[in-house]
């Protein structure tokens, strides 16, 4: 099996988590993309929608407005606007 994902979730202002995962999935603006380790180098834009981190143990999910998501040599960086909770 492959190593495992070294991922950070950033917004502007603060780290929303940083870790290690089996899989990233995030809503790229070409449609839902999943990553794993040894995937070829991918940056792409993300649009609205959830960032799910996955391990053997947790997933993590993050609602975002938009972002980019770097991966190269199984590091996943994704610069985020985090999704603001509505107000009623």
């Amino acid at each position: 099996m492959a190593g495992p994902l070294t991922v950070d979730v950033v917004a502007q202002d603060r780290t929303l988590w940083s870790g290690t995962a089996d899989r990233v999935i995030a809503p790229s603006v070409e449609g839902e993309i999943g990553l794993l380790a040894n995937h070829e180098p991918v940056l792409a834009l993300l649009k609205e929608g959830t960032v799910r981190v996955r391990s053997e143990a947790e997933t993590h999910e993050f609602a975002i407005e938009q972002g980019f998501l770097s991966f190269d040599h199984n590091v996943i960086t994704i610069g985020c606007t985090p999704a603001e909770p509505h107000e009623d």
